[in-house]
């Protein structure tokens, strides 16, 4: 697994859950552009995903979406057994012959899913669309007038459609206004800001909150008084320290226990993702999910820097969605937290140590690894896994 990078993007339903992942991968970093449909790049990928790190782990129970090579579909190469879960994606520049439809009819009986990318309708497609489940749509590549028709050429098959490269929120809304049924890209990572609107009362508080709790001169008291004022808060904290994701051998009966067994930085942090969370209800739950693996990863990667805390790492990649999950523009969030100067020219610019590092981290999940050069790919690949990991099992003792 050291030459291969991997990360994954979600695939939201029509009501923002995540319906399901699309896995992304590069076998090198060097020579990106010929690796992109290298049939060894797809095999390694899949091999490892499967057999070193288990589907399951990377993806859960939701289904994979999996760019697949012409050497695979026809069976030139071991297919992966994973038809429970997988959604074989056929590249748009695939030629739908009678050796190919022939492959497709095959794997679908064996209980795949196909999906067809980057698609733009032809009637030569008709043969293909009828074995498909899925049709994706590049909004990018198809203007916002040709879609429709798209639309319903395509409605006149069985499939699903999936809006691909969908960046922001109202690219989104003319999506589900359209009737697509599935939406892929980082539109969830954006704030939606609209001029004159005026922030709701209960984000102001968690902000003064978040404020107080980043306060360097807290003290374990003033952390003790501060959450006792917040009855669920209080509630939250004692059940976290007691759920089986400390597994601790005796029960956290107190706040200051908590502070005492976990300390006043981890308890500070504890709080802040606390607070995020009653914010989210409103969001996609992958924003919350998005941001913790970013947490997760920047405290790994910065582990061996001797000027800046990992907790100081955690907070930058757990505040980098503060923005999307307030809706606010990201100086003013800025202006009323009290971070310190390293950790706030990372948010606002990724500059510094730690910027550098976020930065990075939002290369990697969003796959533009071209972008990241002088870089531990082995480390950042297992940093990611790792926070992958640890977000999933948080989120599952949260519940």
């Amino acid at each position: 697994m050291d030459t291969i990078f991997l990360a994954r993007q979600p695939i939201y339903d029509r009501h923002l859950n995540v319906f399901a992942y699309e896995l992304l991968f590069r076998s090198k970093i060097t020579d990106l552009e010929s690796l992109a449909n290298d049939s060894k790049a797809t095999s390694e990928v899949c091999v490892s995903a499967l057999m070193d790190i288990g589907l399951e782990y990377i993806v859960g129970n939701r289904l994979a979406f999996i760019n697949m090579t012409r050497d695979f579909l026809d069976s030139s190469l071991p297919m992966p057994q994973f038809q429970g879960q997988g959604v074989l994606e056929i590249l748009e520049d695939e030629v739908p012959d009678d050796k190919l439809i022939n492959a497709l009819e095959k794997l679908t009986r064996l209980g795949y899913r196909i999906a067809l990318d980057d698609f733009v309708y032809t009637s030569k497609h008709d043969r293909i669309l009828e074995l498909a489940h899925f049709v994706k749509l590049d909004i990018k590549s198809l203007s916002f007038d040709e879609i429709p028709n798209h639309i319903k050429l395509l409605r006149n098959f069985n499939v699903e459609l999936l809006a691909e490269k969908v960046e922001t929120q109202i690219e989104f809304e003319k999506c589900h206004a359209l009737g697509f049924d599935y939406f892929q890209g980082f539109f969830f990572c954006k704030p939606q800001i609209v001029t004159g609107k005026r922030t709701k009362d209960n984000r102001l508080v968690v902000l003064r909150f978040l404020a107080q709790l980043q306060d360097p001169s807290v003290s374990i008291d003033d952390l003790e008084n501060l959450i006792s004022q917040d009855a669920s808060l209080v509630y939250h904290l004692l059940r976290y320290m007691n759920s089986a994701f400390y597994n601790l051998r005796t029960t956290v009966k107190s706040i200051k226990h908590a502070l005492t067994l976990l300390g006043i930085d981890e308890v500070r942090k504890w709080a802040s993702l606390m607070l995020m969370l009653r914010l989210s209800n409103e969001k996609p739950k992958e924003l919350m999910v998005t941001g913790l693996i970013r947490a997760k990863m920047a405290e790994l990667l910065g582990s061996g820097d001797k000027a800046n805390s990992p907790d100081q790492y955690y907070t930058v990649g757990l505040f980098s969605i503060l923005s999307a999950l307030m809706d606010m523009e990201l100086p003013d969030i800025l202006n009323a937290l009290p971070l310190n100067e390293e950790m706030s020219i990372a948010l606002k610019s990724y500059t510094g140590v730690i910027g550098e590092t976020l930065q990075r981290i939002i290369f990697y999940e969003q796959a533009q690894w071209e972008k990241l050069t002088d870089v531990d790919y082995a480390a950042y690949q297992k940093a990611y896994l790792q926070a992958i990991e640890w977000a999933e099992d948080l989120c599952s003792s949260l519940e």
